[in-house]
């Protein structure tokens, strides 16, 4: 059947809103996702989100490597952003194409793990420290040995997130080293500590928000956020940032290279760089974000939250952490595995 020009101009219009009301797969850590944020993206763009969640950086690359995942956008922690690019996993980003990449805070526009912004657009960023219930113990919270030498009053009912990069750095750290060394000196000495300490912990869990806000665990090595979100429900809860060292972290978005839906992905990377939606972002999960302006949309109790505002004491002990080699990730996935059996 021959198309007519006025249908054949229908069909293209047609096809055009289809377009613009598309879809858009986020990958993204679980609980982490301003349910409002979404909904108000949906309404203004027509675009319908769907949110995969993950509970590792170790698991998102392990789906997204063995293919087929259908994913547009992920959300991995600084350290991998590198890993991300060196494996060609992520496309370079149309920065024309991203008008709000201005709001970026200057401080958060270069970064080491991707130079110049040309991957990436901040989603939050926050760190990894302990969490004390004080009505368990009212000792120094301020030290990995938290979990590294659990104190008498804590053994049994501690918890350890099973995050591998952010607890390997801890523990090296807590023994003298650095993290991502290729000493094997250093890496025994915190092989041992650790499972020498496994024995007092309660678990390996996530969780934690609902976990410690219950009094089911006493403390745990955990984000900053999810335990500002704990200590909202339960007040005796406490942050600590480990004088050894501590990770400091920014999550990020970044744009698939099998993205199937990149105009939509595009929609979304610009519309949270607005003040106003990143500061949605935080206000859901608790961490603070890296969009200037934002502040002005902030909850209050978030503009002096201790597990935000880092104490000056501790801030020189806070860091991001590099990139492993695989040499390093090799030795760190062999004690992972060890400390997991």
């Amino acid at each position: 059947m021959k198309l007519t020009a006025l249908t054949t101009a229908a069909l293209l219009a047609a096809a055009s809103v289809t377009r613009a009301e598309g879809e858009l797969q986020l990958f993204i850590w679980g609980d982490y996702t301003s349910p409002e944020l979404i909904a108000k993206f949906e309404a203004e763009t027509g675009i319908e989100v769907t949110i995969t969640d993950y509970d590792s950086n170790e698991t998102a690359m392990a789906k997204i490597e063995a293919g087929g995942h259908g994913f547009d956008l992920v959300v991995p922690s600084s350290s991998w952003v590198p890993i991300y690019i060196g494996k060609g996993r992520v496309r370079e980003l149309d920065l024309a194409r991203l008008p709000n990449h201005a709001n970026i805070a200057s401080k958060w526009l270069e970064s080491p793990y991707d130079p110049g912004r040309r991957y990436s657009v901040p989603w939050q960023w926050g760190s990894t420290g302990v969490a004390v219930n004080e009505t368990a113990y009212a000792g120094d919270v301020n030290t990995s040995a938290i979990f590294m030498d659990p104190p008498p009053e804590l053994e049994g009912r501690v918890n350890v997130t099973p995050e591998m990069n952010d607890i390997m750095a801890l523990a090296l750290w807590y023994v003298g080293g650095e993290p991502c060394t290729e000493d094997t000196e250093v890496l025994k000495k915190a092989r041992d500590a650790l499972m020498a300490a496994k024995p007092k912990w309660l678990s390996m869990d996530y969780g934690m928000t609902e976990r410690m806000a219950a009094n089911d665990v006493m403390a745990s090595v955990y984000w900053s956020g999810a335990i500002f979100r704990a200590r909202l429900r339960n007040p005796e809860i406490v942050y600590g940032y480990p004088r050894e060292g501590y990770p400091i972290w920014m999550d990020q978005v970044m744009l698939l290279s099998e993205a199937r839906n990149v105009d939509e992905a595009y929609r979304f990377l610009d519309f949270i760089m607005e003040p106003e939606n990143a500061a949605m972002i935080s206000a859901f999960a608790r961490y603070a974000n890296g969009i200037d302006g934002s502040e002005a949309f902030m909850p209050e109790d978030m503009t002096d939250a201790p597990e935000i505002v880092i104490p000056e004491e501790a801030q020189a002990s806070g860091h991001f952490l590099p990139a492993c080699s695989p040499k390093a990730q090799a030795y760190y996935t062999a004690i992972w595995t060890e400390l997991q059996k």
